[in-house]
């Protein structure tokens, strides 16, 4: 997420010196990321974003507007003149790689062996590689050989 985001400082940050809170404020909770889910997969409308992830009105009207305010989709009109669309902005679609983990994380953990799921493919329809952090040298970075430095 860009600096430009955020507007102004939250005195509600649950952990303001943490950037991994911080991102939770803006956008963690369910109907935030699926909304993020489904803008990335085409999805443009009032309408089909209700269709696909089964909100109630209010809390997508909610959703939309707190996302619209954080800079991570924009509002404009349709093609059609007749309706508004939403459409992701650049801070929106930096989330691609959140959504890409948590995805992986769920094939992983959130489905018994051998049940149905969907699967996440490229343009020539080739499934979408692990996603795996490494450090500047190659090594592959985990719990282990990580830590928060914390700025005072």
């Amino acid at each position: 997420m860009s600096r430009s985001t955020v507007r102004a400082p939250n005195p509600e940050w649950t952990d303001p010196g943490c950037p991994t809170a911080r991102a939770l404020d803006l956008v963690g909770d369910r109907w935030s990321l699926l909304v993020i889910r489904d803008a990335m997969d085409g999805v443009r409308s009032f309408t089909e974003f209700q269709r696909c992830t089964g909100i109630a009105r209010n809390i997508l009207t909610d959703r939309l507007h707190k996302l619209i305010a954080h800079g991570l989709l924009a509002q404009r009109t349709a093609a059609s003149g007749r309706r508004q669309e939403y459409v992701l902005t650049a801070a929106g679609r930096d989330l691609f790689p959140v959504i890409l983990t948590l995805r992986q994380w769920g094939e992983r953990h959130a489905f018994a062996p051998g049940e149905k799921h969907s699967t996440l493919v490229d343009e020539h329809g080739t499934r979408v590689p692990e996603i795996a952090p490494i450090s500047a040298d190659g090594t592959l970075l985990d719990t282990g050989n990580t830590h928060v430095q914390k700025n005072r």
